[in-house]
């Protein structure tokens, strides 16, 4: 297998006029595609930022990152656009749905936006709306559907462009632990079917298992780690 996302030696920090933060430092990691990389730390270890760095919503200060053939340190601002559009799926802890769309119309919206006739993008969407579980919710409004069913909705939208990538933050954080459950086996079990590279921030021991490889970023770098019972 080759590497999808290859990091060497990225440093992220931000100044502001009182101080500078070092979030990330020497940070180097490869992955592999078709793999399912879970990233785990402590609040403000810099989970949240690797992803956006490899999300393109957040710069590099020092390094590099290639995700694909993007070299993500080198991109402006409709490369940007254009990666996030064919390479990305975004999945984040809060839904992010458009409230006055329906589900069908919040999956099929990227596709159509990205150049594919309305038509097609609905057949895929209803395609994917079923393979989640939500077909039936189809034509109600994000305020019509429950926490775990938004998050279903989320998880169909972020496969609807075929990406490379599933770039998932904290997935299951706003949700209680049942759903959690529901929606942690969902996603992997989609990744797996679709044949996607997963890379995943959580806090959840109990998903973080689900994953190849897990990470915890600490002291700014990333180690290997293997996750015991007691961490469930």
């Amino acid at each position: 297998m080759s590497s999808i996302i290859k990091i060497k030696d990225l440093e992220k920090t931000y100044i502001s006029d009182s101080e500078k933060l070092t979030v990330l430092k020497n940070l180097n990691l490869k992955i592999e595609e078709g793999s399912k990389i879970v990233i785990v730390g402590e609040s403000g270890s810099g989970k949240s930022t690797l992803l956006n760095i490899l999300g393109g919503i957040d710069s590099i200060t020092a390094g590099s990152v290639v995700a694909g053939n993007w070299d993500l340190g080198n991109l402006n601002e409709n490369e940007i656009a254009e990666y996030r559009s064919k390479f990305l799926g975004l999945i984040f802890q809060f839904h992010y749905l458009l409230k006055d769309f329906t589900a069908l119309e919040n999956v099929y919206m990227p596709a159509f936006i990205a150049g594919m006739s309305k038509k097609q993008a609905e057949e895929k969407a209803l395609q994917l709306l079923n393979d989640v579980g939500v077909y039936d919710r189809r034509n109600h409004l994000p305020s019509q559907l429950s926490g775990g069913e938004r998050q279903r909705v989320a998880v169909a939208r972020s496969l609807i462009n075929n990406p490379t990538l599933i770039l998932a933050d904290e997935p299951t954080g706003n949700l209680d632990p049942a759903n959690a459950q529901l929606i942690g086996d969902l996603l992997f079990s989609m990744v797996e079917k679709y044949n996607k590279t997963l890379l995943l921030v959580t806090h959840d021991m109990n998903l973080a298992k689900k994953g190849d490889i897990c990470y915890k970023i600490k002291n700014a770098q990333v180690e290997k780690i293997k996750i015991s019972e007691d961490d469930k």
